[in-house]
């Protein structure tokens, strides 16, 4: 049994769980509920007992959620299985703490999280009286001010939305550049990664960017998952450069089968099945490259089912009346 005060969320408990743990006592946890009681920061209806009893609740609807992404239906499978890869700890650590987790890009010694954890410390009961809250929101999950650096923040997504609505590729390039200059706040690996020097191949046998995007594939995002414009958007840009865009199992409107008012070709080159057998005309109107329809095993399925297609949406009925129905 573990009891620590640093076990909070859902991951603490799995890997404390996947490396051994029969049970675990995050007394802190607890700790901080009674706290937030006292000062009132509880909904009034909601008592000490059942606050506690719904973390408990959310910890092992999460365990067991996690342990059934990996294909693991029981607690007693998942325990002890060490299914982890370790990302920034050293070789001794793993060594004697973690024996045969996978630890590619290695990391820090024992003593630099003995460290860590003593700063910890200090910041929650400082050796001086501090007027004030004392610790940080942390900014882990959602971006603070004076927080942990986030990839998408105030100054990206501002980017990002004035360049698509307003001022193109200028204000494009200047996003790209917040971006892409990862090594900056070394806020992910590949920032900490620097290119060696070397000796450089010739231009003519690097592949042209024309030829590498002619790979691209977007998933398959079925319409009604994401809105109208965003499935023709994503249609329109693989068309554009050569790649392939899914239909996703809601499939498309047959207007996309035609070139819009700009030239722009909005039929997706991949045509997913639809469940329970809506109309067969999209299999028809494939892109010129390779179309991975598979209508008989959709057909089947809805002859097994046997389910009416009763429901549909406004904009293309035809397409996703079944996918409607089935949903």
């Amino acid at each position: 049994m573990i009891e620590t005060g640093e076990a909070r969320e859902v991951h603490h408990f799995c890997l404390l769980i996947g490396y051994g743990a029969g049970a675990v006592n995050p007394y802190l946890a607890f700790e901080t509920l009674a706290d937030m009681e006292r000062e009132g920061k509880l909904p009034k209806d909601l008592p000490l007992d059942k606050a506690k009893k719904n973390y408990i609740k959310a910890a092992n609807k999460g365990i067991i959620k996690v342990a059934s992404k990996m294909g693991i239906s029981t607690v007693q499978s998942y325990r002890g299985a060490q299914i982890f890869e370790a990302v920034g700890l050293g070789k001794d650590v793993i060594d004697k703490y973690f024996t045969g987790t996978a630890s590619r890009i290695k990391g820090v010694p024992l003593e630099i999280i003995a460290r860590e954890s003593l700063e910890r410390h200090r910041h929650g009961f400082p050796p001086v009286k501090v007027n004030g809250e004392v610790l940080d929101n942390g900014g882990q999950y959602q971006w603070r001010r004076d927080g942990e650096y986030h990839m998408w923040n105030p100054d990206t997504v501002a980017k990002l939305q004035q360049a698509v609505r307003i001022t193109g590729y200028p204000t494009w390039k200047e996003y790209s550049k917040l971006v892409d200059d990862e090594s900056r706040q070394h806020c992910t690996i590949r920032g900490l990664l620097n290119i060696r020097s070397g000796n450089s191949i010739p231009i003519e046998e690097v592949e042209p960017a024309k030829e590498i995007v002619k790979r691209f594939v977007t998933g398959a995002m079925s319409f009604g998952s994401i809105s109208k414009e965003a499935h023709e958007n994503l249609a329109i840009a693989m068309n554009r450069i050569g790649g392939k865009s899914n239909t996703g199992e809601g499939g498309e409107d047959p207007e996309r089968f035609k070139p819009d008012a700009g030239g722009n070709w909005r039929r997706s080159a991949i045509k997913q099945s639809r469940r329970l057998g809506s109309a067969s005309r999209p299999s028809t109107s494939s892109m010129p490259t390779r179309s991975r329809s598979r209508w008989r095993r959709a057909r089947s399925r809805a002859k097994a089912d046997s389910f009416p297609g009763t429901r549909s949406m406004s904009t293309s009925a035809t397409c996703v009346t079944a996918h409607r129905a089935s949903a």
